[in-house]
């Protein structure tokens, strides 16, 4: 019988090149992020216990989907917790008391 650990490659063996990596694909995930269609340099991505945590606010319902659709690629097989919100454009129905 073969180890099966021994098949995974340094990544599954070596906790610091693991942890590496998740910096690398959290890295690419902000250059994507700035550089494609969605351009959103207001979304962060930091690893926090052992996940990514997303969080930030996109324009619209429609970029959103297009966010997490981009980081459910960059991040495949990684725990991601997101908490994106859509920001509220619409014109107040009342005046502001100052």
């Amino acid at each position: 019988m073969s180890d099966p650990v021994a098949h995974q490659g340094p990544a599954a063996s070596d906790p610091a090149s693991a942890a590496e990596n998740v910096e690398y694909r959290v890295a690419h995930l902000h250059d994507r992020l700035a550089a494609e269609e969605l351009a959103e340099l207001g979304v962060r991505a930091e690893v926090r216990a052992g996940a990514v945590a997303v969080t930030g606010t996109v324009p619209s319902v429609q970029c959103r989907e297009t966010l997490l659709r981009v980081v459910r690629e960059e991040l495949a097989g990684l725990t991601v917790h997101s908490d994106i919100v859509v920001a509220d454009t619409t014109r107040p129905d009342h005046a502001e008391e100052l």
